[in-house]
């Protein structure tokens, strides 16, 4: 059986409780091994958790924990996404405080508030300047991916408070949820233009 999946490209402890609260509402599944800061397991013990879950979905966490280009959590995101058996229907992109590093294009974000908007957002969850785009430490290989629903988001289980885990992390909910509605209304066939690649060549 396909197993469905969703990247979340954080992993901290705060991101692991407001995705597991958000996945427990929704009624999917949640794997946090794959988390942490950085991500430290091995793609093998990964897969083999993953082809254990019985849900429907699957919610993953990586964190590359600021390392440049590909980093740990982006390595397995990479290998992951061609695995036999594995559909990725979407990802959450979770912005970062460092806007000089990597970034990727989203088709929507949640702001703090639960709105969605074409602006990206930043790691509070305020909507930001430029539209379509997340800058983030473990968005890098995004865009090389065939995803068909990016989705950008503030630091999850925070945002001043609005996405506590406490109050079953709402922003990270509703972004979940955008992507599960949008899965079978989006058609990526081709891989998206790697925007860090091609912001490289224009230097």
């Amino acid at each position: 059986m396909t197993k469905r999946i969703i990247y979340v490209t954080d992993g901290d402890a705060a991101a692991a409780k407001a995705v597991a609260a958000a996945t427990k509402t929704i009624g999917i599944g949640c794997l946090t091994f794959s988390g942490g800061n950085p991500t430290n397991c091995t793609y093998e013990e990964l897969l083999k958790r993953i082809m254990k879950t019985k849900d429907e979905i699957t919610v993953l966490l990586f964190d590359d924990a600021g390392q440049p280009y590909e980093g740990r959590g982006e390595t397995l995101m990479v290998r992951l996404a061609s695995e036999e058996g594995i559909n990725v229907i979407g990802a959450l992109a979770v912005a970062s405080t460092e806007r000089s590093g990597d970034w990727t294009s989203v088709d929507v974000s949640v702001d703090r508030y639960g709105k969605l908007s074409e602006q990206g957002v930043d790691k509070e969850g305020f909507r930001d300047i430029e539209e379509n785009r997340i800058h983030g430490d473990t968005v890098y290989c995004l865009d090389q991916l065939s995803i068909p629903v990016i989705v950008g988001i503030g630091d999850l289980g925070k945002m001043g408070g609005r996405d506590d885990p406490k109050r079953d992390a709402p922003v990270t909910e509703t972004a979940l949820r955008v992507i599960i509605e949008r899965e079978d209304t989006k058609d990526d066939g081709n891989k998206r233009t790697n925007v860090n690649e091609q912001l490289e060549k224009e230097r």
